[in-house]
């Protein structure tokens, strides 16, 4: 199995106004983007050509809103003290540039 392209651990996943998860994973690997809640277990799933993410202006800079085939889903991706070795507020930025990555180019 292929290494992941990206990655994030102890990702709040949020849809609507519920809380699906606040210790969650995205990971893109072969062309697909997974959420997962804490366990592992698929919440979502979406080859990355049909996921839209971006970064809204008008949301804190550690969070993302990414749409897989038609749900769309607030990610928190970072806090601001966050443990060492984990990804800082700069994570939602590096998801949203992956996911363009393996969607295979810029939108």
């Amino acid at each position: 199995m292929a290494e992941p392209e990206f990655t994030a651990t102890g990702v709040r996943i949020g849809r609507r106004l519920r809380s699906l998860t606040r210790a969650g994973q995205i990971r893109i690997s072969g062309g697909r983007v997974e959420l997962l809640d804490s366990r592992g277990v698929e919440i979502d799933s979406a080859p990355a050509r049909a996921v839209r993410a971006s970064r809204p202006w008008f949301v804190p800079e550690d969070r993302a809103v990414a749409d897989l085939a038609g749900h769309r889903y607030l990610l928190t991706l970072g806090e601001d003290e966050p443990a060492p070795g984990e990804p800082g507020p700069a994570a939602a930025r590096r998801f949203v540039e992956a996911v363009r990555r393996a969607a295979g180019g810029g939108r």
